[in-house]
């Protein structure tokens, strides 16, 4: 879905060749998505639980198993890069991403050197290489951008860690001289996940903690105002019932930004949700929230920290059973 007035965009979170083959297309023919992302857990749940990937594995048996394992999430991200070009043609959407072995992400020289493999490896110009927002990710970010390469910089929840995805993009696009595409993924639900039982039992509002950080960087990311780049909120689906499922879709709706979420979600929004943009907050009403967590002796910033290191380990883990299943 693109509303033209905001320049937002709405993209699938979800790969899996079945569904690259059937309802992908029907959702970009409807105008209902204009992208695609995954990630390892992504690829782990399509690769172990669906049967559309037997007969390519069969014909891999002398190959690694992270050898395998590239080669079907090439041939998955290949595909959706085809049906989306004709987004990309006429603007800046019809992106996929692919991310990069998240155990090298303590490692640029690596990161680096995956990243620009694997673009040339998949050959479309309308793909993202996905690298996480590490110490050593962001001078991989701005080495890829400056080859031309566009990055979804992810696993983004601290203003910290955007602010130097930014310069990174920054930098890289200075370097290359053309415009290249950038996102920078920011976790949203994550964040109510680890704090809403507790803001709960003390009398603070719920289901906010996500929207408000994320809110807070995305402003951040549009007032550095670096060409090609803009802020894509990511873990926008809800847990239960207790929200809308679009909450998260619209409650970010913001200029210049992306959304995506799970194919259930878009749904929902695409249903239910409206138009009118929900970002820039107030920043008194942001830091009302935040005061009140601190009040509970809640270190925020801690919370933030140990959902970066959960995120990490996360997609080592899913990657792991990806490759010990091959």
């Amino acid at each position: 879905m693109y509303i033209e007035d905001l320049k937002f965009s709405l993209w699938a979170d979800f790969i899996e060749r079945d569904y690259l083959d059937n309802e992908f297309k029907d959702l970009i023919n409807s105008g209902t998505i204009n992208g695609a992302t995954s990630n390892p857990a992504i690829f782990k749940n399509a690769i172990l639980n669906s049967p559309a990937y037997k007969e390519q594995l069969s014909t891999l048996t002398s190959l690694t198993p992270k050898e395998k394992y590239e080669a079907v999430a090439i041939y998955d991200i290949q595909k959706a890069a085809d049906i989306l070009k004709p987004l990309y043609d006429v603007g800046d959407d019809g992106y996929v991403s692919i991310e990069v072995d998240p155990f090298l992400c303590d490692d640029s020289d690596a990161t680096i050197k995956e990243g620009k493999r694997l673009f040339a490896e998949i050959n479309r110009k309308n793909v993202m290489i996905k690298v996480p927002a590490t110490e050593a990710g962001y001078p991989a970010m701005q080495e890829l951008t400056s080859c031309g390469i566009p990055v979804n910089a992810t696993l983004i929840f601290k203003k910290e860690q955007a602010i130097s995805c930014a310069k990174a993009f920054e930098a890289g696009v200075a370097n290359n001289g053309n415009k290249v595409d950038t996102v920078i993924s920011v976790f949203v639900s994550r964040v109510d996940r680890a704090l809403d039982e507790e803001l709960a039992k003390n009398g603070v509002e719920v289901a906010l903690s996500g929207i408000y950080n994320s809110a807070d960087i995305y402003t951040e990311v549009q007032s550095m105002n670096v060409s090609g780049c803009r802020t894509l909120f990511a873990s926008t689906g809800v847990k239960d019932d207790s929200l809308p499922a679009h909450y998260y879709i619209e409650k970010l709706l913001a200029h210049n930004s992306v959304n995506t979420a799970p194919i259930d979600t878009i749904k929902a929004f695409a249903e239910n949700g409206g138009s009118k943009s929900a970002l820039p907050l107030s920043p008194v009403i942001i830091n009302e929230h935040f005061k009140n967590i601190e009040s509970l002796g809640i270190d925020f910033n801690g919370v933030l920290d140990k959902q970066i290191a959960d995120g990490l380990e996360q997609f080592k883990d899913a990657f792991k059973e990806i490759l010990e299943s091959l």
